[in-house]
This record gives C-alpha cells, structure tokens and sequence, in this order.
C-alpha cells in the first residue's frame, strides 16, 4: 500500500489477483488514516478498539467486531482509538469476469446506482459472519484461499441484496460530488507540494471556492482546518521517514515543510505525544 498517496494508483494484489489484505496496528507506520482513495473497493475490519472514518461527507465510527464498506473512488481517512483494524481491498473488475447475470448486479454497485449502507454491525449477523470468514481465509491462506476469498465476496455482496442493506441513489450525484472531487485536487496539490510553502489563499483558489466556504467545507469533512491538516499531513510523512530511514531529524523536517526544527518538534509532540526521536525508537522496538 502506498504510504500517504492520496490517489492510490498502485496494483493492489497481484495482476492475476487483485485483491490485497492488511493488519494495522498501532506500530504500522500507517496507523493514522490520511484522506486518500483509490480505484478499488475496500472493506476495513475492526479487530480491537473503534475507528471514526469519514466517506466524503459521511461520518462513521465503527467499534470492535465491526466493519465498514468503502466504494471506489471515494475520499475516505480518519482516527483509530487503540485499535486494531484490517483492510480488504479488492477491484471489483475482476468479479466481472463472470456471466451476464452477475455483471447487472455487480453495475449496479460499481457505479453507485445503489448506496451500500457503510456501516455493518451486530444488526447484521449473515454480513458479519461472511466478513468473518472472508478475512479469515486471506489472513491463514488456506490451499485454495483464493478460491474462498472470491467465493466469500461473491456471498457478501449477494447478502447486501438480499438484506436489503443499501438504498437507491435516486438523486445522482450532486453538489456533494462536486465538493468532494474539488477536495481531491485540494488533496493532491498537498502530496504534490507539502515540503514547499503553502497558503490557505493557494488552497482555496484550488478547490473553487472562496476562502471562507472552503474553510467552512473542509473542516465538515476533515474535522481539521486547512492549515492544521497540512501540518498533520507534514508530520505523518515525518513518520514515515523516521521509520524508514537514518536522516537526521534536522533534515527530515526540512524534507517534511518545517524550516524550523524547534517547531517541527513542538508540532510532532502535540499530534503525537512524544519527540521524533522517542517516536523513532519506539517503532524500531
């Protein structure tokens, strides 16, 4: 998985099966979940603790044996609390590989004709319990895993008909579309230029909107300003190189958009609780 790339271009899987799974806990220098999204769908397993996510405009908060749905495209990140989670994430293209028959069904929730309800909880045993077993499958590889994990997806999407867990998108895709894909380049000019001097000016002028409605709008889906986002986004690229690499701490925070040292520490204590260093050597632990 790409670290912190927003618009996730990378193959997840293989090319003769692409479907990927992932255990995250609070070592993964991908703990924290950025905004981001990718051309795949993803399911996201709560193991231990909860997780709020926003889907574009939509907030979640899923707990211990919960999952949420994600749709392609869709701008999603949040904030684990002491969690454990796990990560499905599959091309739907490749169940298209089947009949007819299969295909409208699967159209229909490729191009979000229907809404999967995002949120699958203890409401819901069938979803869970396929769930349960779809991540089983991918996490032990069993001889003809990928005969289960595909058959599984198969099941688990039939259980949303026939649960009835969506409703019809009868209002296509609106303004909200509109405001969520004008974020993504907002997002996009952020990866793009984060070590550079950027302004609330710059970002708003990207987006469309006026610096006062992108503000306002940002916060509603980031639950961060601007400004507070970009330099939590410094700091989780800070991580990663920290993780990764024997760089000063000097010279990652200048490689991160700090020209400032001191206040590159002071910021990383408040999002993160400790020094860069004290970071660095926990997660080398």
């Amino acid at each position: 998985m790409l670290y912190l790339n927003y618009n996730e271009e990378q193959p997840h899987g293989t090319r003769d099966f692409p479907i990927a799974f992932y255990h995250v806990d609070c070592n993964h220098p991908r703990y924290e979940m950025p905004f981001h999204w990718h051309k795949e769908f993803e399911i996201v397993k709560i193991i231990e603790g909860s997780f709020s996510l926003t889907l574009d405009d939509t907030e979640i908060k899923a707990c211990k044996g919960e999952s949420i749905f994600i749709p392609e495209g869709v701008i999603h990140g949040g904030t684990p609390m002491n969690c454990i989670y796990e990560c499905l994430v599959f091309d739907l293209d490749v169940l298209f590989l089947h009949g007819d028959v299969l295909r409208s069904y699967l159209k229909k929730i490729k191009h979000r004709e229907i809404l999967v309800y995002p949120l699958i909880t203890h409401s819901t045993p069938s979803l869970q319990s396929v769930i349960d077993r779809l991540f089983a499958a991918f996490s032990n590889q069993p001889s003809g895993y990928e005969l289960l994990v595909t058959g599984y997806l198969f099941e688990f999407l039939g259980l949303i008909y026939s649960e009835n867990h969506y409703s019809t998108n009868s209002t296509g895709h609106g303004s909200t579309y509109k405001h969520t894909k004008q974020l993504k380049s907002v997002f996009e000019f952020i990866e793009n230029n984060y070590a550079s001097n950027i302004t609330l000016q710059q970002l708003s002028q990207i987006s469309g909107m006026s610096a006062k409605y992108f503000c306002r709008y940002f916060q509603t889906i980031v639950h961060r300003t601007p400004m507070d986002y970009l330099n939590y986004y410094r700091i989780e690229r800070s991580c990663f190189l920290l993780c990764t690499t024997d760089f000063p701490i000097t010279l990652i925070a200048y490689d991160c958009g700090f020209n400032d040292c001191s206040y590159y520490i002071k910021l990383f204590k408040r999002y993160k609780r400790i020094t860069p260093k004290q970071y660095q050597l926990q997660m080398r632990q």
